[in-house]
């Protein structure tokens, strides 16, 4: 009769139920492992073999069949070699198989027999509260896994320390749930001088959960008010932070189970490969967009992106989700993100400076420019012309207005949000479609007649269209008003990115 100890394969931020049954048989020695396992999976085979003989153990002189069910579904990492090696120490009637029964398994061995950290404990926890059972996993991820709630965790060193805990010798206390880590907040706002435009162009993009372009030459501060959107953003909320911790566990990148209510910034270089910024590789992880979920993804020097990387964010843009397709797997993941892009208007920076411009201009900022895609483009609901910083500006003293006082602001506009799409798969005005829109997004006769005739004039998508609004309806909840007003859609008409003039 098999022995069957339950674990998980993951599947995008899903976690798979697993059982893994191992079977003693008469017949020459062979340790075999079957059920469409990658090359980790195979090799679990010599790590349970050496932990188990480093506990002075020896395997049983038969054919040791492990089968990995559903056979059908791949499995990959080597989370499966804790469960294994238990499945096979209670077919040897070292562990009691009825205690096993009782829990989700996984767990990299060492071949001293340490329990090693394997991505993913998270899930692996979740799954396990929801099917009613506890969990066993390395005692470096048990603050990780008790997050989960209300679940048994057993985060145990080594095997020989496990083995003794289900025997009753030793008992592994129950870990903590990890730290909360403090927010961290970056630059301040009163570290831009001049810009007064763009900082209300972020300020808006950050109330409203908007994507944002900023263009102008080196040195204007783009990267500096980019880096200053974490610190006027609103911190996650709880179930928020569960959910990016959940990509992160899957990513392998959340340390020591500690929790952060600081929204991720992420930028990667502009060499990033597309499974690098979507997501992929031989074994499918999560790309930058979706580490970058509930927070910011910042792309600097947006045209020296490869043309089909940047392309490939379309969709996730769109739908807030990112689908990995592969031979055997089709893997989806969160991508929730603010993008936040910051580009020169030509390759020497300088477009409109008579003394520094090239000879090709305007010429050359048509031909820059045109490595963005439209469609790309057309996603971007706010894009600002950053201008350089004069000596003038530099010599001024700090603003009087910082980070600090924008927050506030952005946290009542986001907390009008809240109330407003409470019980709605909905967070923001940027997330807004469809129906919902038409009836949050209330503009009075002259809004309505101006964004008319400026939908006609600007040759508006119908995604331009109704990006317009929501970044109208955000301007209102900054200032407080119930519907939508001329002045509003004018302000967001302005926001709106024309094409360069050849």
């Amino acid at each position: 009769m098999a022995t069957i100890v339950s674990t998980v394969a993951y599947l995008g931020l899903e976690a798979r139920a697993v059982e893994v049954q191992v079977q003693l048989i008469l017949g020459l020695p062979a340790f075999n492992v079957v059920g469409l396992g990658d090359k980790a999976v195979g090799e679990s085979r010599e790590r349970v073999r050496g932990a188990i003989a480093a506990m002075g153990l020896a395997l049983p002189p038969k054919r040791i069949a492990v089968n990995l069910s559903p056979a059908d579904l791949p499995k990959e990492g080597s989370h499966f070699d804790l469960p294994i090696a238990l499945a096979l120490l209670g077919a040897m009637g070292v562990v009691d198989v009825e205690t096993l029964a009782e829990y989700v398994v996984v767990g990299e061995l060492g071949l001293d027999a340490r329990i090693a950290p394997s991505p993913g404990v998270l899930l692996a926890a979740l799954h396990a509260g929801a099917e009613g059972k506890g969990l066993v996993c390395p005692a470096a991820q048990g603050p990780e896994a008790a997050w989960a709630g209300s679940v048994e965790v057993i985060a145990a060193p080594d095997l020989l320390a496990l083995i003794n805990h289900f025997k009753g010798h030793g008992l592994l206390a129950m870990p903590q749930p990890g730290e909360v880590e403090a927010a961290f907040t970056g630059p301040d706002l009163r570290q831009v001088k001049g810009q007064e435009t763009a900082k209300r162009a972020l300020e808006i993009a950050a109330a409203g959960g908007h994507n944002l372009l900023l263009c102008g030459p080196p040195g204007a501060g783009k990267s500096l008010m980019a880096a200053c959107l974490p610190g006027i953003l609103p911190p996650l909320d709880p179930a928020e932070a569960l959910e990016v911790s959940m990509v992160q566990s899957v990513a392998g990148t959340l340390a020591s189970g500690r929790l952060t209510r600081t929204r991720p910034f992420r930028a990667p270089h502009h060499s990033a490969s597309m499974a690098a910024l979507t997501g992929g590789g031989l074994k499918v992880k999560p790309g930058e967009v979706s580490l970058a979920h509930l927070g910011v993804l910042f792309l600097d020097e947006l045209p020296e992106f490869q043309r089909a990387v940047l392309d490939s964010l379309r969709q996730p843009l769109e739908t807030g989700t990112v689908s990995v397709a592969r031979a055997n797997a089709h893997v989806t993941f969160p991508a929730r993100v603010q993008l936040i892009a910051a580009m020169n208007p030509c390759r020497c920076g300088h477009l409109g400076d008579p003394g520094l411009a090239c000879a090709r201009a305007p010429r050359c900022a048509a031909d820059y420019q045109a490595k963005v895609s439209g469609p790309l483009l057309d996603r971007i609901d706010l894009a600002v012309d950053v201008a350089a910083v004069s000596a003038a500006d530099l010599v001024l003293p700090p603003p009087a207005e910082g980070s600090a006082e924008v927050a506030s602001r952005v946290a009542a506009a986001r907390a009008v949000q809240r109330d407003r799409y409470a019980g709605m798969n909905v967070r923001t005005n940027a997330e807004a479609d469809g129906d919902l829109l038409e009836r949050v997004a209330i503009l009075d006769e002259p809004a309505r007649k101006i964004l008319a005739q400026a939908a006609e004039a600007m040759r508006l998508s119908a995604r331009g269209y109704h990006r317009v609004i929501r970044v109208s309806r955000t301007i209102a909840d900054l200032a407080g008003g119930e519907n939508i007003g001329r002045i509003h859609v004018a302000e967001a008409l302005s926001y709106r990115r024309r094409p360069p003039t050849n």
